[in-house]
């Protein structure tokens, strides 16, 4: 049974006990939710049987993020992806993405699940396409098929499977900057093209349900003609395949899977909120999974700035999770320090998209951080930082002695110009001025200081 399925009957899983406990949320709201569709656990049984720990995507839990990481043809091996991944899981993603496509993928995949203690999603057409040699127009739907139930063995926790991209949309991005931008969906754009036939993973979507529903692996619905620029946001390829996977996910839902989506890509800051609004309608509340977006195109070396502008937005709007981007996206593989840095850019925009729905409990974090400013309690500030190392790195640059730790000042403002020092002073006269007296004509006035009123 899988966690929809288990909901559907009105029974809390353990795994939904788990994400209630870990969301602060009611169990039978969980529940419901997954009952829904609204939130997913994605909890592959095999992987459940290991080390993971459930977690939950859906717009009533707090906003969560992935990071990818994985080989290429070029370069890493199976111990660098192993640090990626503690880096990802040490600095708060929720989930991890293992995007290999070059050689031993399966050894690299099994360190990866055995090692992680948060779920495992994967695109299964790059190992299907590195065991056909690369030539992809030699799939045949069964090939597709025993990959997603190869990887399901594994224990993957979640698939990201381009069966929207259909053969009568290839036409409407001819026009598009940047073509096709999804590496799985130029694959199945190239596949169609060849053999002038429709998209074989949307003719055999129930039977892909099939294997996912026995394995309970949660569908991530790609976006394969997402915009790869800002001048082809919005238009018609990509809402197109948008309708397409609004007809998956509720088919999805009837063949007993958990189903989230993916979303765009490059999209300009005011076009965000209604893309997440539009998808959330056209696929009936299931979670939205957006990748960035980059709101501009002209920082490379940055990307994980630029997308992380837009993840923010995202989230307040109502996206459920946010795939990170780092400063290598477009550039080459990311290393570990790309990792990291993807990483909190993302934890930031995520929070603060928390912050912004009030999620209960989310500011209380910011709250405690500014009074430990306030206090100038230097320790409790780096320890509530997102990356106290890189806090405590900075602060001591420039003042590295231990007195510095309790100094109301740091070497921005000196001793002199600290304006939280200064406001600190501006509180003690105005108590002392409270508790003193000023006789004047035989009475005594209290001294304070009142705010001006007209």
């Amino acid at each position: 049974m899988t966690q929809i399925l288990e909901a559907r009957r009105g029974q809390i899983t353990p795994q939904m006990e788990y994400v209630a406990q870990r969301e602060s949320l009611a169990p039978e709201l969980v529940r419901d939710e997954v009952a829904a569709g609204r939130m997913v656990i994605p909890a592959n049984t095999v992987h459940v049987a290991g080390r993971l720990e459930p977690m939950a995507i859906g717009i009533a839990a707090r906003c969560k993020i992935n990071a990818n990481i994985g080989n290429s043809a070029v370069t890493s091996n199976v111990d660098t992806e192993l640090e990626k991944l503690h880096a990802a899981v040490h600095f708060g993603a929720d989930t991890v993405m293992d995007l290999s496509t070059g050689k031993d993928i399966d050894r690299i995949r099994k360190a990866i699940i055995e090692a992680s203690p948060v779920p495992i999603g994967t695109v299964p057409i790059y190992q299907m396409l590195e065991e056909l040699g690369g030539n992809i127009e030699d799939m045949r739907p069964q090939h597709f098929l025993d990959m997603v139930e190869h990887q399901a063995k594994q224990g993957v926790d979640y698939m990201t499977v381009h069966c929207g991209v259909l053969l009568e949309h290839l036409h409407m991005t001819t026009g598009r900057i940047t073509g096709i931008v999804s590496r799985g969906g130029s694959l199945i754009a190239k596949w169609m093209m060849v053999h002038r036939k429709q998209n074989p993973l949307y003719e055999h979507f129930d039977d892909l349900c099939d294997i996912m529903r026995q394995y309970d692996v949660t569908w991530s619905l790609g976006d394969g003609l997402r915009p790869g620029s800002i001048a082809d946001a919005s238009d018609e390829a990509q809402f197109a395949e948008l309708d397409v996977l609004g007809e998956l996910t509720r088919r999805g839902w009837e063949k007993g899977c958990q189903v989230m989506v993916e979303g765009p890509g490059h999209v300009p800051m005011d076009q965000i909120d209604m893309n997440v609004k539009r998808q959330i309608d056209v696929c009936s509340g299931a979670p939205f999974y957006v990748l960035g977006p980059l709101v501009t195109d002209i920082a490379p070396g940055y990307d994980h700035i630029t997308s992380a502008i837009g993840a923010a937005m995202a989230g307040w709007s109502g996206a459920a999770m946010l795939c990170y981007v780092t400063p290598k996206e477009h550039l080459g593989l990311p290393n570990l320090d790309d990792v990291k840095q993807g990483v909190i850019a993302y934890k930031i925009a995520a929070h603060a998209a928390d912050v912004a729905r009030h999620r209960p409990g989310c500011q209380e974090r910011d709250d405690a951080l500014s009074r430990a400013r306030f206090a100038f309690d230097w320790k409790e500030q780096f320890r509530l930082s997102l990356d106290p190392e890189t806090a405590q790195r900075y602060h001591d640059e420039t003042l590295p002695q231990d007195t510095f730790k309790s100094a109301h000042f740091c070497s921005m403002c000196g001793p002199k110009y600290c304006s939280m020092r200064i406001t600190e002073d501006i509180r003690k006269m105005a108590a002392e001025g409270q508790e003193g007296t000023c006789e004047s004509q035989g009475t005594s006035q209290l001294v304070s200081i009142e705010p001006h009123t007209k």
